[in-house]
């Protein structure tokens, strides 16, 4: 271009002036973001004015310069450079914060927040106090994580209080069990306590109540109409001496009781925890784990919680709904004793009850889960305590259900004074969103069929890296071999094949995860009985995409194991309506509650798990070695695996079965 030309095109184009002094003053803008609001207000009248320049500007004749449409052009590629150095020159918005990661805890907000600010103490003190005559359910692990959790946020302390006040059905292997469930859910007991410890103290304060007319050496009758018996009336001399007789052994058990004198004024009306509550029983299988032979009465529960509650200093006795009604005997018992204010909560415990956590189509009652449990059999074989069908809390570790999925889970639902009633399929969910977040997958195949590529090179076998998680949520990789021979699920393989089936099917290709080429089915062998024991199958070439993949085993490397899949115990959805007096509920027993798949087949990668995990005898669930077992369901390795004989227990399928 000559130089007149060019001078009469930068006299037609101010444009470039205008953004060479937007880039200027873009580069002498020490920090972007704190730029003033004369600057800005200077920049967009520059750009302002530049395109009333342009809008104003003379065209340019076609013989000396540039054309309309090359101008056109130039005017709006200038345009879009100053409306973006504008742009950059702007304040920058505050960026939004991030949405916290953790859900908000269950005691800095709603009930139990209500609960401590109604007795604000400074130092908290709560107990989980369990009868040590059964194996804990998963109900309790709600109010465990109550009971230590609300003294855990507020920097107190959590007794484990066994309140073993019944000699006849305590066991030793329920306070070992109950401490395990404790400390597997991640709490540690400030102290581990008895009731018993206060049996000499209760015992006074029995003496104490009766001194103080409170309390008379009453009748075992307690049905039928309420009315005040004729001991009730009579001198505390008697009634103490009647009571020691009870010590001394002078009455069987159910012949005598020590009630507490509270208020028969109206017995048709009014709250049933204040007629007269037994406060002292006679026992008659009397031997006690820790006392021995000592005691022959035994103090009741309304008589030993609350008073154990003010010796202990506990702050807060938290509670399931059902002792509702039992506050007011709580109360009742302490101001007589003056262990508590009357009316006030500011000396002594204060009683509040949360809803309890229920779960539909099983049973949560101790009573029941020993019937079950004591010589009952699914099919061919007894159902122990800690059977994974079972919702014990001995039972869902064996199963492989984390306890930090166990804890997520009770704060999902939060807590209130509402029964939390849920289906089992709600819980399922809660423990499948945990699984999905940290646990490694595997390829598993539980009802294996031999496919021999037939065109399977040396070139083609290799050691594949692959990672734990294709998302990578999951750290680390394993390594997958590929032979010439795989195994594949019964499931996957169609004899005929059907335009909507996508798997392998004579002359249809499926593809194999993780493997590069897809492999087509040209025949199949069968048994005597008709069922399919080998396929032959050719490679796909890559260009060839199929429409679905399937997991498969490497034949050479594979690992042989023992699956089980787990359904509802019950085909009831109701098993708590069933007839549980006469043994009628026994019928209603699912046969298929467990399916067992004895010549599964998995990936040599579980070896590699299992020694990174060191399976822990204990049973501690966060031990197990668990992981999702690709288009099967989440497992874990059975606590009683051996090195050559290894069990998988099936924690949750990998979706909601709508079936169920």
């Amino acid at each position: 271009m000559e130089g007149g030309e060019e001078s009469r095109v930068q006299a037609a184009t101010p444009q470039f002036d205008v953004v060479a002094h937007v880039a200027a003053r873009f580069d002498s803008c020490p920090s972007i973001p704190n730029i003033g609001a004369l600057e800005l207000f200077e920049l967009e009248s520059l750009y302002s004015n530049f395109t009333k320049d342009m809008a104003d500007a003379p065209a340019p004749t076609e013989e000396k310069g540039p054309s309309k449409r090359a101008l056109e052009k130039e005017r709006k590629k200038a345009e879009a450079k100053a409306k973006k150095a504008a742009h950059a020159l702007r304040p920058k918005e505050q960026a939004k914060p991030a949405a916290s990661k953790e859900p908000t805890s269950i005691f800095s907000e709603g009930w139990l927040k209500r609960v401590y600010e109604e007795k604000p103490a400074t130092e908290v003190r709560t107990r989980f106090p369990p009868e040590p005559n059964g194996y804990l359910h998963i109900g309790h692990a709600k109010a465990i994580a109550v009971d230590f959790g609300f003294a855990k946020h507020h920097n107190g302390a959590c007794n484990l209080r066994y309140d073993d006040t019944n000699p006849e059905k305590e066991e030793e292997k329920y306070f070992t069990s109950i401490l395990d469930i404790v400390k597997w859910l991640g709490f540690e007991p400030a102290k581990v306590t008895y009731s018993s410890d206060c049996f000499d103290k209760l015992y006074e304060l029995a003496e104490e109540l009766i001194n103080k007319d409170g309390a008379y050496r009453g009748g075992p009758d307690n049905r039928g109409e309420r009315y005040g018996c004729d001991h009730r009336s009579r001198p505390i001399e008697e009634s103490l001496t009647e009571f020691r007789a009870m010590r001394d052994g002078k009455y069987q058990a159910g012949e005598a009781f020590l009630r507490m004198k509270q208020k028969l004024t109206d017995p048709t009306e009014g709250n049933p925890q204040m007629w007269d509550l037994p406060a002292y029983r006679v026992v008659k299988e009397n031997h006690h784990h820790r006392t021995g032979d000592k005691w022959r009465i035994y103090p009741t529960y309304d008589f030993t919680h609350c008073i154990v509650d003010a010796l202990e200093g506990v702050t807060h006795s938290l509670c399931t709904v059902e002792f509702r009604q039992s506050r007011v005997s709580y109360d009742w018992l302490l101001e007589k004793l003056d262990m508590k204010l009357p009316k006030s909560d500011e000396k002594g415990p204060m009683q509040r009850e949360f809803g309890r956590l229920s779960v539909g189509g099983t049973i949560l009652s101790k009573r029941r889960i020993l019937q079950l449990v004591e010589g009952v059999t699914v099919g061919d074989k007894k159902i122990p305590p800690c059977d994974p069908r079972l919702f014990t809390m001995v039972a869902l570790r064996r199963r492989g259900i984390p306890a930090q999925a166990m804890l997520n889970f009770v704060a999902e639902l939060g807590v209130t004074d509402a029964l939390s009633e849920i289906e089992p399929p709600r819980f399922e969910a809660s423990i499948r969103k945990h699984l999905e977040r940290t646990v490694p997958r595997q390829m598993l195949v539980l009802d294996p069929i031999k496919v021999v590529i037939e065109d399977f090179s040396a070139e083609d076998e290799q050691d594949m890296v692959v990672p734990y998680d294709p998302k990578g949520t999951i750290p680390g990789e394993r390594t997958v071999k590929l032979g010439g021979a795989v195994y594949i699920d019964r499931s996957d393989f169609r004899e005929e094949d059907d335009p909507d089936y996508f798997r392998l099917a004579p002359n249809k290709a499926v593809g194999l995860y993780n493997v590069p080429f897809a492999i087509r089915a040209t025949s199949f062998k069968k048994d005597d009985n008709g069922n399919v024991t080998e396929i032959s199958a050719v490679k796909v070439p890559a260009t060839e995409k199929p429409k679905a993949y399937i997991q498969w085993v490497d034949v050479a490397s594979s690992i042989p194991v023992t699956a089980r899949l787990y359904n509802s115990l019950f085909n009831s959805a109701s098993p708590n309506t069933l007839d549980w007096k006469t043994g009628g509920w026994a019928d209603d027993l699912n046969p298929n509650s467990e399916i067992v798949y004895g010549k599964a087949v998995i990936e040599k990668g579980l070896r590699d798990l299992i020694k990174q995990n060191e399976l822990n005898p204990s049973g501690s669930s966060d031990a197990l070695v668990r992981f999702q077992a690709l288009r099967t369901a989440y497992f874990c390795v059975d606590i009683e695996s051996a090195e050559d004989k290894i069990v998988l227990n099936q924690i949750v399928s990998l979706r909601e079965d709508k079936g169920k």
